[in-house]
């Protein structure tokens, strides 16, 4: 009540409606002076290329220039205020001053986090215990709090606590996610270390941190940790049963990066899925295929299923091309023919030559097969075996050897009779149309 009854007293004083008069003439001037302003600014920030994250905080500067032009206004009306009269006449001033740049410099500093939402949350709660702090209201808001409270056994939990353990943890876990991203990015720089390990290294780098973090906001905030003991093992078979697919896939994906199944780079064919790994994930595996499609597939399934990984001790991989030529040519002539197209194909290797087999007399073909390798299957087999095709037509074009087609003849076991539609139409009692 003593906080109404003087704010009650100060609203009384004619001063209190010349500050709020100055402090609307500096916000109106400030208004008018940004919209003119505020466009030409935001064209030559964004000009500025390569550094997203400072361009981010530029921009949100930018487009709260009205602010700005308001408390430098402000400010200067503050100190012409307070040289001709007494510092208490000049109050509301001074605390419109401090609330006004506590805001600005929070609104745009808080652009740095990515999402949005999170940033005017967390903008919105420092500004609120900035504010109180300014008004000199901390300890009525935290006596209010902590009256808002219900028992649980021995454990008393007030609003006040229940929000203080949110925030300590919320800045304990961010602390804990950059040093972990950090962390992981120097780990991916080690040359030296293969790039399953690294994967799994930056995983047990950030799970660890996470961890830490949890256990120092719990033991900060004054909670006992072996009190929980009982409750976590409940909840831990709670979760055990409700999660199992999740921690099958958890533990599936520390399997596949301890036994460097697979890695990222690799070629593999899961089912019906043709690609190369991009990223391995806690949960899943990203695997990109020839048409530009991300299949997230679940760990457990490259642990359940058979997987053909194409490049999992090297990258070598071996194609077979079966084609078959008339009888009229000569075999020897053939298989040198389409060992020299195969070699001409740019992806073929040399150091390894093709060979070509000749595997049976076919109903209307000599049947070849031609075999050669490749060290890039992750850019594609369809297309390398088609241009092995088609220096194989062009080879056997230039050297007139042809590629033979089905032939069908039909045998007829009764005598056909053939009639013409443009003959003549037979006479009644004429049955094959000629005179009597």
């Amino acid at each position: 009540m003593a906080l109404f009854d003087d704010a009650a007293s100060y609203f009384a004083q004619p001063w209190t409606y010349y500050q709020i008069a100055i402090l609307a003439g500096c916000y109106l001037a400030a208004w008018l002076i940004s919209l003119r302003l505020e466009p030409w600014l935001d064209a030559r920030a964004r000009a500025i290329k390569g550094k997203p994250g400072l361009l981010r905080v530029i921009i949100a500067f930018m487009r709260r220039i009205n602010w700005v032009i308001f408390l430098a206004f402000l400010a200067l009306a503050w100190q012409v205020v307070l040289e001709l009269t007494w510092p208490s006449r000049t109050y509301l001033l001074a605390l419109a001053l401090a609330l006004g740049s506590a805001w600005l410099a929070i609104a745009v500093s808080s652009r740095i986090i990515h999402n949005k939402t999170l940033a005017r949350l967390i903008a919105l709660a420092i500004f609120t215990y900035v504010a109180l702090g300014i008004l000199d209201l901390r300890p009525e808001a935290a006596a209010f709090l902590d009256q808002l409270a219900f028992q649980v056994g021995d454990l008393r939990i007030s609003a006040l606590f229940v929000l203080r353990t949110a925030l300590v943890t919320a800045g304990f876990l961010w602390v804990a996610n950059l040093l972990g991203n950090f962390l992981d990015a120097r780990i991916t720089l080690i040359e030296d270390l293969s790039p399953s390990f690294k994967v799994l290294a930056g995983k047990v780098v950030k799970i660890g941190l996470i961890a830490v973090a949890l256990m120092m906001a719990l033991s900060s905030t004054g909670i006992d940790l072996t009190a929980l003991t009982v409750f976590s093992g409940a909840v831990g078979v709670g979760l055990g049963f409700g999660l199992q697919k999740v921690v099958s896939n958890f533990i599936s994906g520390v399997i596949i990066l301890v036994d460097r199944s697979i890695k990222p780079g690799d070629t593999i064919e899961l089912g019906e899925t043709f690609g190369w790994i991009r990223e391995l994930r806690a949960r899943f595996v990203s695997v990109i295929t020839r048409d530009g499609r991300e299949y997230l597939i679940p760990n457990e399934d490259f642990i359940t299923q058979q997987v053909v990984n194409w490049s999992f001790s090297d990258r070598l991989v071996r194609l077979d091309v079966d084609f078959g030529v008339s009888y009229d040519s000569d075999p020897h002539e053939v298989t040198r023919l389409a060992i020299t197209a195969a070699g001409s194909v740019g992806r073929v290797l040399t150091d390894r030559p093709p060979v070509c087999w000749m595997t049976g007399f076919g109903a209307s073909s000599l049947d070849f097969k031609l075999r050669f390798w490749i060290t890039d299957p992750q850019a594609g087999l369809t297309n390398v075996r088609g241009q092995v095709l088609l220096a194989l037509w062009d080879i056997f074009k230039e050297n007139g050897i042809k590629i033979p087609f089905p032939h069908r003849e039909i045998v007829m076991r009764t005598p056909v009779e053939v009639v013409r539609r443009d003959a003549p139409e037979a006479e009644d009692g004429d049955a094959d149309g000629r005179e009597p």
